[in-house]
């Protein structure tokens, strides 16, 4: 009985310690974490359009945005550049035009609209004062590992 009652004070210090910790602040990715998933997303988009992959393409697509929208969230400033801003005057607009070329399946539009998009990913790091980051297309597959052909 006397272990019993030591053990459950013991559990019972133990809470009380634990609450009195202070919480630890959830992760909260930085920018370059953000820009790198994109850069991942942007390569994929780019293998499953030249295979007219057109379901993964919008996939790809829509996770560009969403990661992009949590950078703007997280980082709408970012030591001074207004990481918010450009995101949405240089790169929503060309992922309207991307995704207006994955609806109507056109690879000519597809690769135009990508090479778009590249150009508006330069020049908002050119504008964030990163010129030295400069995006292109891809030439190999970002993961080994991905069939980027559609599903039949």
């Amino acid at each position: 009985m006397k272990r019993i009652v030591i053990s459950a004070g013991i559990v019972a210090g133990s809470v009380v310690l634990a609450a009195a910790q202070p919480a630890t602040a959830p992760y909260e990715p930085g920018l370059g974490e953000f820009m790198m998933a994109t850069q991942l997303r942007h390569a994929k988009l780019w293998f499953a359009g030249k295979n007219n992959n057109w379901a993964l393409a919008a996939y790809e697509i829509d996770e560009i945005k969403e990661g992009l929208e949590d950078a703007a969230k997280y980082h709408a400033n970012n030591d001074g550049v207004p990481v918010a801003e450009l995101i949405k005057s240089i790169i929503d607009p060309r992922l309207e035009h991307l995704e207006k070329a994955i609806e109507g399946k056109s690879n000519t539009q597809f690769v135009a609209a990508f090479d778009e998009l590249t150009n508006g990913c330069n020049s908002c790091h050119a504008k964030a004062g990163k010129p030295f980051i400069r995006i292109q297309r891809p030439s190999e597959p970002p993961l080994s590992n991905q069939n980027f052909a559609p599903a039949k």
